[in-house]
Formats: structure tokens, C-alpha cells, sequence
């Protein structure tokens, strides 16, 4: 089961609460997060958001990729895993 969606093209000062509530448009959110630097605690731009099913999810991808949240567009996908590090 994929529900996990990337997010990418988010503008800074984006809160995990709104990107949860901009993304309940499209059916029941479990989870936000907004990913930070580790050093200066600032967003980096992207996040994830984890609907509770996959309906929901692809419904998120098909009415919000590329929809305009705050100033810039966004970019809504299934989130990949993550590749190991060496």
C-alpha cells in the first residue's frame, strides 16, 4: 500500500499544520512533515505527506500537483523509498 507522497517546491515558511490542511482537500491526512536542515533548523523545501489510503493519495496527486500553495507551485508525486547511503 503506497499513501506516502513527496512534495516538493514548498515555500519556506510553510507550517506541517497547513501542508496538512491544504492536502485534506483530498481525503484524510495521517501524517505531515516538513523536512529541516539539521544544522539551521530551516526548511529545505520539500516535505512528505502520508494519506490513509491509497485512493486519497492518488486523488491528492491528480487535484493538487501543481497548484499554487502560497507563492510558488508545488509538486505532488507517490514518494519513492529511500535509497541506502553508503
Amino acid at each position: 500500500m503506497n499513501n506516502k507522497l513527496f512534495v516538493g517546491s514548498l515555500p519556506f515558511a510553510t507550517s506541517e499544520d497547513e501542508l496538512k490542511e491544504f492536502f485534506s482537500v483530498a481525503g484524510e491526512v495521517t501524517s505531515s512533515k516538513i523536512i529541516t536542515d539539521k544544522f539551521t533548523g530551516r526548511s529545505r523545501g520539500f516535505g512528505f505527506v502520508e494519506m490513509s489510503s491509497e485512493e486519497g493519495a492518488q486523488k491528492a496527486i491528480e487535484m493538487l500537483d501543481g497548484k499554487t500553495l502560497g507563492e510558488r507551485e508545488i509538486t505532488v508525486s507517490l514518494a519513492r523509498p529511500m535509497a541506502e547511503r553508503a
